[in-house]
Parts: structure tokens; C-alpha cells; sequence
């Protein structure tokens, strides 16, 4: 699916100075936990260096090339989009509390109704468990929709989250590849 880069639906993260990356129709929506302090600084979503998000899409085949973050509007070429859970900057995602996506999860309702993505893949699991009132999720494909879209469940590529290999993630996020 392709999509205007510029379109008139596309859309601004409010108060972050990041963009968001989103159309109407995209096959799926990705939604990291919220930016961090070094994307807002730099402009674009997951700039850091050691975040693994741009190499594991390519990986996994969502992008024909590795994309920079400076390149992140070109994901809308590839059906692809970018929000996040809570809009406010933190340095981690540690300092969220289950009450921020609660608060924030109204704003990511009506977002994703807007768009109409066919599945949101929350980047984590801290998010979703906060949003759906469920303690114990596991990783992939949930039983439930989020504002219309199929709920997907991968985990964070940020470089503080040793606990998955580049391949691990590449096999999470390539199952959902494989269902578009």
C-alpha cells in the first residue's frame, strides 16, 4: 500500500517535535511506548544509535532497504506507520507509570480510529497491559482489537532491551510481516 508522503492526514505529534508517521489505511501501525529524549532532540523516531527499529524492519521485510531515521516517512511507502502510546519525551520508558498510557490511551483511540490501520503493533508490553487492563500478556497476535485494528504485541527494539537477540526480534516481528 502506498501512501502520500505529505498527504493532508498526516499528522504531528503534539508538543513532542516529533513527527508522527501515519495515513489513512496503512497495513499496520507501529506504537512505541513514547519518544525518547534523543529522537525529540534529533527529529526523528528511534535515532539512537543503538535502537535496533529501522535494522529489524528491514530484516524482517517490511523495508526493501535499511532505513535511516531520517528516512521515516518513507515507511508510508511500505504501508507502514509510527506513533506512540504516551506523546511525552522521557529519557526511558522506565519513568512512564501505568497511569500515563491510561491517560494517553483516549488520544491513541481516537488516533487509530481516524487512520483505520489494519493492525497496531504495540512496541512492548507496557503500554498494552496498562491500556487493556490485563496483567499478564504474552508476545504476537492478541485476542482482542484496539480501535478497530488488530492488537499486535512485539517487543521494544530500544538498545536497553538486552533481553531479545537481533534475531529474536526479527522472528517477532516477522510473524506479523507474514499475517499482511
Amino acid at each position: 500500500m502506498s501512501a502520500e508522503l505529505d498527504g493532508p492526514d498526516a499528522s504531528t505529534m503534539p508538543g513532542a517535535g516529533l513527527s508522527e508517521i501515519l495515513a489513512p489505511g496503512l497495513s499496520v501501525v507501529f506504537c512505541g511506548l513514547n519518544p525518547a529524549l534523543s529522537a525529540v532532540r534529533d527529529g526523528h523516531n528511534f535515532s539512537n544509535p543503538s535502537n535496533r527499529f529501522w535494522r529489524v524492519l528491514h530484516l524482517a521485510g517490511f523495508t526493501p532497504r535499511l532505513l535511516r531515521a531520517d528516512e521515516e516517512r518513507e515507511l508510508l511507502q511500505y504501508g507502514c506507520g509510527l506513533t506512540s502510546a504516551v506523546s511525552r519525551p522521557t529519557k526511558s520508558a522506565s519513568e512512564l507509570k501505568r497511569q500515563d498510557y491510561l491517560s494517553a490511551a483516549p488520544v491513541l483511540e481516537n488516533k487509530i480510529r481516524k487512520f483505520s490501520p489494519a493492525n497496531l503493533a504495540f512496541l512492548g508490553k507496557a503500554a498494552y497491559a496498562a491500556i487493556s487492563l490485563r496483567a499478564d500478556v504474552e508476545w504476537g497476535r492478541q485476542p482482542e482489537k484496539f480501535a478497530g485494528a488488530a492488537v499486535w504485541l512485539l517487543p521494544n527494539p530500544s538498545g536497553l532491551n538486552r533481553a531479545f537477540t537481533l534475531t529474536t526480534l526479527t522472528e517477532h516481528y516477522l510473524e506479523l510481516r507474514l499475517t499482511l
